[in-house]
């Protein structure tokens, strides 16, 4: 069907039920029509309705079955464009806009010169997913042409009024950009999504990061009235300077209380390893808030007080057993994070991609996951130090031995960049150190009936009592129904309850022994180097702690355990020197001279620790990961 040309200067042929350009929810709900010429496609009548855009082919210009969009090659014709997947709409003004796919040798070959006229334009910025890898989401735009100037405004107009009412979208966002992160890509890597953001109506405020500590320093000193101009804080950097920015804004306004030490677990049977909390009543000489929190990154006024049932509030008073306002700046208020880091496993875990610009596509179309957070409060630095409790919290992991050993080795040659960790790794794996502690968990109702190994099992190589199967794992995806739904032992508890606030029903088991490492996975903690994560089927939000104690073992044995780990479908878990419990809570003591943690990618230095997470703290610009 041919188009006359003249139909584009004299006609514009919008066709609506509602008034041309009112930016309503009525006007958005009318439909509209336009015959407009699609670049690189030809003809097309264009269909405006409530939930997105329809497309009906009409020339003869598109013979090959795919276009090429104004942004990527997009490999078939679309025929609808939802508005939950457009992101902006651009007026491009007046100038050429090509009709033919064809390259100019093709047009001379055939012996016609190339579709085209120079008209008013504007572009529909949308997305869509990669072929290949559906985690990836790839920029598409879609460039429209009209000789009308009134007839391009009114599409332009009435499309960002129908993205208006799209919920949940950002208006307004703090970003910090940590320029030395990963290969010092910072800078490159917001310069390289900042578009998005700019035709997404999305302001910024950016902030370059000067020093270590910069972006904890501004969210810590950051009133909740300035917090609440923004929808979200973004970071452009790795998983550590997330967790910098995480801890800067929770410290100073999570109230609640902290997790009982290890001194509080009471071993009533010493034959069966299990324990019991002790009440902080019962101990008259922690039930006064007397003691002083000399953390230097806490608040003196905010985090005094000793124990779980204890807490003193911002006028000095000891509030007793009872849950604790967090007072977020808004129900809308999100983190987000653009990788530019070394591992980036938050945003793999979140988007199920390391891709930029992804992740910024989940920030402005304002998509939601919630995450889990653990609060981990350190009592003391080393055997013959006072108990100072010292908090911080982590989004990802908090790991002793290995984990802690190869951070701290890395240190050293940060130079190096990403492949520091490569070379920190296998020093300290030819190492092969153990260290000597133990560890009490909350027993839950999965535990009771996968007992742990005893202690005195040989190394014979995988557990005869094996795991899940690969084919029984529940992976964590996006609208993931664990996360969405609170267990029963879950729905017990306020959001800012601690995990065992029924203290009758809580139980305590021990391990004690010589580990390798120790570590306490809060999502899976997928990444380049280990696909499945550290745990496979470890969700975002499901209120529980991964706890991997890897026993002393011989040195090929460790190794089978790490190549597991390394692989797709491996299965490191199951050894006879792996413990592996789901826990909302566990404490750690030290019996040696080094107690060095490695969490969220930063070094951490604990004898005496103790966990608890938090079902779903904050929420992130995600949507989880498409498995």
């Amino acid at each position: 069907m041919e188009i006359n040309r003249e139909d584009y200067k004299s006609d514009p042929k919008v066709v609506e039920s509602g008034n041309v350009g009112e930016a309503t929810s009525s006007a958005s709900s009318s439909v509209l029509k336009s015959t407009l010429l699609l670049e690189n496609v030809g003809d097309v009548v264009l269909t405006l309705n409530s939930d997105g855009l329809s497309l009906e082919f009409l020339g003869s210009s598109y013979n090959d079955g795919s276009i090429t969009s104004g942004i990527k090659p997009v490999q078939k014709f679309v025929n609808e464009i939802r508005f939950s997947d457009v992101y902006g709409v651009e007026f491009i003004n007046y100038g050429f806009i090509n009709v033919s796919r064809q390259s100019e040798a093709e047009q001379c070959f055939q012996g016609h010169a190339s579709h085209g006229s120079e008209m008013y334009r504007f572009t529909v910025h949308s997305f869509q997913k990669s072929r290949g890898q559906p985690c990836l989401w790839v920029l598409a735009g879609y460039s429209f042409g009209h000789k009308d100037l009134q007839t391009c405004q009114t599409w332009v107009d009435r499309i960002n009024a129908s993205l208006n009412l799209e919920i949940g979208r950002p208006k307004n966002l703090l970003v910090f950009i940590h320029p030395m992160s990963g290969k010092a890509s910072g800078r490159r890597t917001w310069e390289m999504v900042a578009p998005i953001f700019s035709r997404a109506n999305v302001k910024t405020k950016v902030i370059v990061t000067e020093r270590a500590g910069h972006a904890f320093d501004v969210m810590a000193s950051a009133a909740n009235n300035e917090l609440k101009s923004y929808n979200g804080v973004i970071a452009v950097g790795g998983d550590g300077f997330f967790n910098e920015i995480l801890n800067g804004f929770l410290l100073s306004r999570h109230k609640a209380p902290r997790p009982p030490s290890p001194s509080d677990i009471v071993h009533s049977d010493q034959s069966s390893g299990s324990g019991l909390f002790r009440n902080p009543n019962e101990r008259v000489t922690e039930a006064t808030c007397q003691n002083e929190d000399h953390s230097p990154l806490l608040s003196n006024s905010v985090y005094n007080g000793m124990r779980q049932a204890y807490f003193r509030t911002e006028d000095g008073t000891c509030n007793i057993g009872q849950d604790f306002e967090f007072p977020l700046p808004g129900e809308q208020f999100r983190f987000g994070i653009i990788p530019a880091g070394s591992t980036d496993a938050i945003v793999m875990c979140t988007t199920g991609t390391r891709d930029p610009i992804t992740s910024a596509l989940n920030i402005v179309l304002g998509k939601k996951v919630c995450l889990d957070i653990a609060q981990v409060v350190r009592w003391k630095t080393t055997t013959a130090s006072d108990i100072e409790p010292y908090v911080r919290y982590a989004a990802s992991f908090a790991g002793y031995g290995f984990y802690g050993d190869v951070i701290a080795e890395s240190e050293k040659y940060r130079w190096m960049g990403p492949k520091r960790y490569d070379y920190a790794g296998t020093k300290v794996f030819l190492r092969h150190s153990s260290y000597e502690a133990e560890v009490a968990y909350i027993e839950t109702e999965s535990e009771k009936t996968n007992p742990t190994v005893e202690n005195d099992q040989l190394f014979s190589g995988l557990r005869k009592r094996q795991g899940p199967k690969k084919s029984e794992r529940v992976v964590c995806r996006t609208n993931c129904g664990v996360c969405s739904t609170k267990s029963d032992y879950m729905s017990k508890r306020s959001p800012c309850s601690t995990p065992y606030s029924s203290l009758g029903e809580t139980r305590w088991q021990r391990s004690k022994g010589k580990f390798l490492s120790v570590g306490a996975a809060i999502i899976s903690n997928r990444n380049e180097r280990a696909p499945d994560g550290l745990v496979a089927d470890a969700h975002l939000s499901d209120g529980f702690l991964h706890l991997l104690m890897i026993r002393d073992c011989p040195h090929a044995l460790y190794l089978w355990h790490l190549t597991q780990l390394a692989k797709r479908g491996g299965q490191p878990l199951n050894f006879e020197f792996v413990e592996h419990h789901k826990t909302p809570a566990f404490t750690f003591t030290s019996f040696g001279k080094q107690s060095v943690w490695n969490l969220d990618g930063e070094l951490f230095q604990a004898h005496q620790l103790s966990a608890q997470v938090f079902r779903g703290l904050v929420s992130l610009f995600a949507s989880g990961p498409e498995v």
